[in-house]
C-alpha cells in the first residue's frame, strides 16, 4: 500500500468529502477518487460506498484509515529518526573496551541525559576483535577499539573509522626490581627469565610484547592470560611475573612502572562504524561529542 494513499483516505475519513480533500491536497477530485480506487484494489476490501450524492468509508474503510494513522506515524517517526538534520533520537548499540566506557563514554551518557534525552545508548563491554564482529554482523552501531603503534590494527573496507587518543604504556614490574634507569631495551631484557602476562581476550598486546622482547634478543615466556588490568597488577605483587600497563593510570602499591622507549608504545583508541552510518543523526551526535574529548 502506498503511504500517499492511505493519507488521502485519512483526510477523507476527517473531511467527509473527496472535494474537501482535494482542496486541501491541492489536487483534483478525480486524481482522490482515483487513488483510493487503487488503494481498494491494492487491499482488496470496499472502502467506500455511496451516501446520496457523496460518498462515505465502509466498515472495512474506516478501519483503514485507523491502521492508517498509526501506519502514517511510523513513517514520519522513521523518516525523522534517518533524517540527518532532525534532532537525534533513537537508540544506539556501543561496544567498547572498558577504558574508552569509563573514559569517554560515561561522561557522554551524562551529557545526553541533560541535552538530548531522546538518546538513548545500550553499552556492552567487549575487546576490539568481538567488537569488530558485532559491528560486522549488524548487531551493533559503534565500536570502540584499540591497537597499539607496534601492533596496528587493519580496518576492512566495510568500515570507518576516527582516532580518538593515545596513550603512552609502560612495563609493570614488582616495585623491588632492579633494573636500568631508561627505557630502552635493556630494560625489557632485564626480565627474560620472568614469566609475562598478556590480555585473555585480544593479542595487540601479546604482540607487542613478542616484539619488543625480540630487539631485547629473547624470546618472552607467556605464561598468565588474565582479561583485566587490575588483575596484571595483582598478579605482578605476588610475583607472577610481567605485563604492559597504561602509563598514565596509577597503580597499585607493590608495581612500578618502567617507561620504554627505542620504540616507545602507544595505545591508539579509534571509533568504528560501518561505512555510510555516521550520518545517522543520533551517532554523529555521538562521534561529534567523542571527537571533542
Amino acid at each position: 500500500m502506498e503511504t500517499r494513499r492511505l493519507q488521502l483516505l485519512l483526510d477523507l475519513s476527517r473531511l467527509g468529502s473527496m472535494r474537501a480533500v482535494a482542496d486541501e491536497m491541492g489536487i483534483t477530485t478525480s486524481t482522490v477518487s482515483q487513488q483510493i480506487a487503487a488503494l481498494a484494489k491494492e487491499t482488496g476490501a470496499v472502502l467506500l460506498e455511496p451516501d446520496g450524492r457523496r460518498v462515505r468509508l465502509t466498515p472495512a474503510g474506516r478501519r483503514l484509515a485507523e491502521h492508517a494513522v498509526v501506519i502514517l506515524a511510523a513513517v514520519d517517526a522513521a523518516r525523522l529518526d534517518l533524517d540527518p538534520a532532525a534532532d537525534p533520537t533513537g537508540t544506539l548499540r556501543v561496544a567498547g573496551f572498558a577504558t574508552a566506557v569509563r573514559r569517554a563514554l560515561l561522561p557522554i551518557v551524562e551529557t545526553l541525559a541533560g541535552s538530548t534525552p531522546n538518546v538513548r545508548l545500550l553499552i556492552h563491554e567487549h575487546e576490539p576483535a568481538e567488537a569488530f564482529e558485532l559491528l560486522a554482523t549488524d548487531d551493533i552501531d559503534l565500536a570502540l577499539t584499540y591497537d597499539f603503534n607496534l601492533a596496528p590494527a587493519h580496518f576492512v573496507d566495510t568500515v570507518e573509522w576516527r582516532p580518538l587518543w593515545s596513550t603512552p604504556w609502560s612495563l609493570g614490574v614488582p616495585a623491588t626490581a632492579v633494573v636500568p634507569a631508561d627505557g630502552s631495551p635493556e630494560v625489557v631484557g632485564t626480565f627474560r627469565d620472568v614469566d609475562w602476562i598478556v590480555n585473555s581476550r585480544n593479542t595487540a598486546d601479546e604482540e607487542v610484547i613478542r616484539t619488543i622482547a625480540a630487539m631485547a634478543g629473547f624470546e618472552p615466556r607467556i605464561s598468565h592470560r588474565v582479561d583485566s588490568l587490575e588483575l596484571v597488577q595483582d598478579l605482578v605483587v605476588a610475583g607472577f611475573g610481567v605485563g604492559l600497563l597504561p602509563a598514565d593510570q596509577p597503580v597499585r602499591p607493590g608495581v612500578a612502572l618502567l617507561a620504554l622507549s627505542g620504540p616507545d608504545v602507544r595505545l591508539r583508541a579509534y571509533a568504528v562504524t560501518r561505512r555510510g552510518r555516521a550520518t545517522w543523526s543520533p551517532l554523529a551526535l555521538v562521534l561529534d561529542l567523542l571527537a571533542g574529548r
